[in-house]
């Protein structure tokens, strides 16, 4: 896929070309909260090219008739619909969509549209409306904190050495380099062909057909390649709802494309507010762990987060209690962004637990170590596999943990001062049933499908390799097809479930075509299998052999052609149970852990902060492409320091709106702000967390990343910060 994407092969959803396409524009609410009173729309219509304009007064009347709908991910709530009413519930919500010939044509129009309208207050802070937080109602995949443990309150009191302190993590948004866009090809028998930017073409099909009421053989969502998401791309957004409207209502195709200020629109990680309290004895046990988190969500929905629950699973504490609640605020439905709750909620914790190991005069490891949990207290279960222990000791070797002078402000580089610090990380192992299919023709070339998303994790490849290494033919031989609706059922493309779900699919499949061979095999004249099992053979270079005598083989083309067979087909679901015994997955605690080290070097006079090194261990289950997972890590870590250091989507309180809407002011790290960064593999073997023991590395090289560089920031400067991003004005 590599040359696809550089010479410019490889097509996203906004550049397929369809003969007489239209294109629509978003016209943006200028309010956070009221009501639209009057559209004026007569100067737009009037522009040679335009078609029509689509307000909440004349929106396709279908488009509102299902009172309810599938979306694999939706917390629960009423879903924001698109043009539904004249109530505005925040600042750049879209009111109109124009559609015209031309996309500079349908610009220029939205520009002279005129709505007046009624402003109501709006609530755009979290800490002035902190007050009115309540218990989410449960949503579906995410567990609720865990109940009370011990005696947290009275354990806190009682303890030796304790600590209580507040925790900030702004609004960030997920800017991915491709927009969304949505292509909508209206087919002559009034079916639809769409070209989406997503992470789940299936959810986008049962979106389009349950809103619209299509059957499903009438919609196909096709997302060959995604130019990045983050989980923005998990729940359709509302271009996809606008285009569809615009296709079916004028019997054209239609295209969608949202601006860079639009991407700021929809879904983002939320504000979050944490409490955090901690307790020890004089030795360093832990005593009780309080982790208490408010996060936003919209007016509409109840968006919700493992924020907490990390801090009950980390470390081994007797008593604890954890505790998350929202506040519904003027802001569009926060939505997760890798790795949604445990990227705040463990940066918290880990800086809360790097503060109590300075309290306490000891080495920041040995604290952890000392409290390492060898169970997950919450759910009382075992972990499936845990190489914690070796991430801190691989990793604090590579990164010469051992040289550190614990002293803040005690190690120096010329007018820098040099920070060390570390951190644990925790994500959870994830694996959902998913299906396959495979073809085998008789020429020797494999064909494998599944309706996943490929958004740059190197999914193409390593399904690739799966289907290659089961079935032993040469990689070139295999192709792996992904991004249609019309393919086996997947999940939507997220939580780090990807490689461990669909690469289960595509071995469990390809097994079943390998048992098809050797029957095949055994039916030859004079065959080496006549009298051998399954377990006798393997497949290796095209050709099937005996382990016993890798000389008896015969190729797989020949085995094929003299039965006279040209194809043979399979498709299976892989469930979540495995292995002979059928062992579960819930009986255990399934997650991948790492240890982060960061060194930065602090401007003495200026205040500014280079992150200068990273090591980040990681143990992951097994490792299916060091090459492709380690980028996959790599792009964790660079975004750990873009949330230590960089990420915040600033928020005019008086509007309610986004002030840094672009990618100039919405500061990501850069090249010049990325050093030497080593990751580890730490070797970790685990049969139980899913059929093929792999974990995915998606999400895992974030968590913890921004707690180690504020960890490192402190043991540089002495001073502690607690609200993120860390910018030289709250070090000076």
């Amino acid at each position: 896929m590599g040359p696809a994407k550089v010479t410019g092969a490889a097509k996203y959803a906004a550049e397929y070309k369809v003969p007489h396409l239209l294109y629509g524009y978003v016209v943006s609410s200028a309010i956070a909260g009221g009501k639209i009173t009057k559209i004026d729309d007569e100067l737009a219509l009037a522009v040679p090219g335009l078609v029509k304009i689509y307000t909440h007064e004349n929106r396709l009347r279908t488009a509102l008739l299902a009172r309810s709908y599938t979306d694999d991910v939706a917390p629960p709530g009423s879903p924001f619909r698109p043009l539904a009413s004249a109530k505005i519930d925040y600042n750049g919500q879209p009111i109109a969509l124009i559609v015209a010939d031309t996309f500079e044509t349908a610009r220029y129009a939205a520009s002279l549209v005129r709505v007046e309208y009624r402003r109501d207050a709006h609530k755009s802070d979290l800490e002035w409306e902190r007050e009115k937080a309540y218990k989410p109602r449960s949503r579906s995949g995410i567990p609720p904190p865990p109940k009370d443990r011990g005696k947290p309150e009275e354990a806190f009191k009682s303890a030796a050495v304790s600590l209580r302190e507040k925790y900030f993590v702004p609004m960030e948004h997920h800017n991915p380099m491709e927009l969304f866009g949505s292509t909508v090809i209206y087919e002559p028998d009034g079916s639809l062909t769409i070209y989406e930017k997503t992470q789940g073409v299936q959810n986008c099909q049962q979106y389009v057909c349950s809103i619209f009421g299509l059957s499903n053989d009438k919609v196909r969502v096709l997302s060959p390649y995604v130019g990045g998401a983050f989980g923005s791309g998990l729940r359709p957004e509302y271009q996809l709802f606008l285009a569809t409207m615009a296709a079916l209502d004028l019997k054209r195709s239609v295209r969608v494309s949202l601006t860079r200020q639009q991407m700021f629109t929809f879904g983002h990680r939320p504000v979050t507010l944490q409490d955090i309290s901690l307790a020890a004895s004089t030795d360093g046990a832990l005593q009780s762990i309080i982790h208490k988190a408010v996060t936003e969500t919209s007016l509409y929905e109840d968006y919700s987060e493992s924020v907490v629950n990390w801090s009950g699973l980390l470390y081994r504490c007797e008593n604890s209690k954890l505790g998350h609640q929202v506040t519904a605020l003027n802001f569009a439905t926060p939505m997760d962004m890798r790795a949604p709750g445990a990227a705040t909620g463990v940066w918290a914790l880990e800086t809360a637990i790097d503060e109590m190991a300075y309290k306490l005069k000891i080495d920041p490891i040995e604290f952890r170590l000392k409290n390492y949990s060898e169970r997950d207290q919450d759910g009382d279960k075992p972990f499936s596999s845990k190489e914690l222990r070796e991430c801190f000791r691989q990793g604090a070797e590579a990164f010469g943990w051992s040289r550190r002078n614990p002293e803040p402000r005690s190690m120096r580089d010329g007018k820098n001062l040099v920070g060390w610090g570390m951190a644990a990380g925790i994500w959870e192992a994830l694996y959902q049933p998913t299906s396959a299919k495979a073809v085998l023709t008789a020429d020797g070339h494999l064909v494998v499908s599944n309706a996943t998303s490929d958004i740059g994790t190197g999914t193409y490849t390593i399904m690739t390799q799966i289907a290659a290494e089961t079935l032993g033919l040469p990689i070139e031989n295999v192709t792996f097809e992904l991004g249609d609706s019309r393919l086996p059922k997947s999940p939507v493309e997220g939580g780090s479930w990807t490689a461990a779900s669909s690469g289960s699919a595509v071995k469990e499949v390809c097994d079943e075509i390998t048992k098809k061979l050797f029957k095949l095999a055994q039916k030859l004249e004079n065959s080496p299998f006549a009298r051998s099992s399954f377990d006798d053979v393997a497949l290796a270079e095209g050709k099937i052999f005996l382990k016993s005598n890798p000389a008896e083989a015969v190729s797989i083309t020949e085995v094929m052609h003299r039965n006279e067979v040209a194809s043979l087909e399979e498709e299976t679901t892989s469930m979540v149970t495995f292995g002979k015994q059928k062992i579960k997955q819930r009986g255990y605690a399934g997650n991948t852990h790492s240890a982060i080290f960061a060194e930065v070097k602090v401007d003495e006079d200026l205040g500014t902060i280079h992150v200068t090194r990273v090591v980040n261990a990681v143990a992951a289950g097994r490792i299916l492409n060091p090459k492709t997972a380690r980028s996959q890590v790599l792009g964790g870590v660079v975004w750990g320091m873009g949330m230590a250091l960089h990420e915040e989507s600033l928020v005019d309180r008086n509007y309610g709106r986004i002030m840094n809407h672009n990618l100039a002011e919405y500061h990501v790290p850069v090249n010049a702000d990325i050093h030497d960064i080593q990751v580890i593999f730490v070797e970790e073997h685990d049969p139980i967390v899913n059929p093929i023991g792999v974990k995915g590395v998606g999400e895992i090289g974030i968590v913890g990343t921004a707690a180690a560089i504020g960890n490192a920031v402190f043991h540089a400067t002495g001073k502690r910060i607690r609200e993120l991003p860390i910018t030289l004005d709250k070090l000076m």
